[in-house]
């Protein structure tokens, strides 16, 4: 059987690259599809030194740093990928990943990061915050987010089988697509990401962390800005990305920016850190589940990914949430829990970040693909 798994694009590491990586390591005979690749090579051993057939975008002007600005062409771009040789297709989707072009006589399973951000759910935050949210271009912007989503209902019948990496993205295609879904929760390397040899007590953890790709719906604006009405604490911050102006300048003397990290530095910062602050509106949301295998409880929005893998129950929990995405809330919540701080041990975080393990992802997701083509095989027949 050949099977191809179709990425949207390999630009840097982040979650989906993570779900990705165990997908080539479950078939590792599979060739890799995306829409472009210019991956680092220090990131390639990742990948088990696969580099991905790419479509038409690679060799367009300025593709290496600007391929995003290609969005009205991805639709085109994904479809021009030619799959005819294949068997089963995997595809790992957050944008246009899942429109590949398929025929009847092949399985396309969609593990499905989420139904694409800025075409549904983030529309308008991400016209607001790119100021296309008025005027010619606001019009012209609209138009294009019309289209896309047009586009993206239209691909989902192309797709067999949906799989969502949590209930809260599953909710989101049934809504979106009007499909069902499986949840299988991505990996987390809990292995790698783990307690301190030796753990340092609570009292010991003087600081906060903050890290993410820096946009606009992961609010690290709204972390940033909490920590100027909280003087007395400081704030690590790990990233960067295309907010960068806009995070600098809320920052205070309390703020310290690292830029983005290797994964041994940001794992000994989580490791050292008296919580995770986390703002977004997540999918998921690999980074909070990371810092709990460190041993690190979560201060989280109490909206989708983080109600799933952040725990209240009793001595079971491992964080706590605010409920607005707004510096005066962050700011209260991180003031209440300092107080029953104590309470929380690292240890209860790193068995909760057990249930994400790399392991479990990868028996679920192989049983669910076997299933899948045994089923297909037996209604072709």
């Amino acid at each position: 059987m050949r099977i191809a798994i179709v990425h949207d694009w390999l630009d840097t590491w982040r979650g989906g690259e993570n779900v990705l990586a165990a997908m080539i390591a479950l078939y590792p005979a599979a060739d890799l599809l995306a829409l472009v690749d210019f991956l680092p090579e220090r990131l390639r051993g990742r990948l088990h030194g696969k580099r991905a057939r790419t479509s038409f975008l690679q060799d367009l002007p300025f593709a290496r740093s600007h391929f995003r600005s290609y969005l009205p062409l991805m639709p085109r771009a994904i479809e021009s990928l030619d799959l005819r040789s294949y068997d089963l297709i995997l595809s790992s989707s957050h944008a246009v990943a899942k429109g590949v072009m398929t025929s009847a006589q092949q399985l396309h399973i969609c593990y499905c990061h989420t139904p694409m951000r800025y075409a549904w759910d983030l529309r308008e935050q991400y016209l607001s915050q790119g100021g296309l949210d008025r005027g010619l271009k606001g019009l012209l912007a609209r138009h294009l987010l019309d289209h896309l989503r047009r586009w993206d209902c239209a691909t989902a019948p192309r797709v067999n089988h949906f799989v969502a990496n949590s209930a809260n993205i599953r909710d989101r295609i049934a809504r979106c697509y009007g499909r069902e879904a499986t949840v299988v929760y991505p990996p987390v390397d809990v292995e790698f990401f783990a307690p301190a040899a030796t753990p340092q007590a609570p009292i010991d953890r003087t600081y906060y962390m903050a890290a993410s790709r820096w946009v606009p719906y992961k609010r690290m604006d709204a972390i940033v800005e909490a920590f100027r009405a909280l003087p007395d604490r400081s704030l690590v911050v790990a990233g960067d990305g295309p907010e960068a102006p806009r995070v600098r300048a809320a920052a205070g003397n309390n703020v310290q920016f690292v830029g983005e990290l290797p994964r041994e530095r940001l794992r000994d910062l989580l490791q050292g850190a008296k919580a995770f602050v986390f703002a977004a509106d997540e999918d998921f949301g690999i980074l909070p589940v990371e810092a709990q295998a460190c041993g690190t409880p979560v201060i989280a929005y109490g909206h989708g990914g983080a109600l799933e893998t952040v725990t209240q129950r009793g001595e079971a929990r491992t964080g706590a949430f605010f409920r607005e995405q707004t510096p005066a809330a962050i700011a209260a919540a991180i003031r209440d829990f300092d107080l029953p701080l104590s309470t929380i041990a690292p240890a209860t975080c790193a068995e909760n970040a057990q249930r994400f393990a790399t392991g479990i992802f990868a028996r679920e997701m192989k049983s669910f693909v076997e299933r899948a083509c045994g089923n297909f095989t037996t209604g072709r027949r």
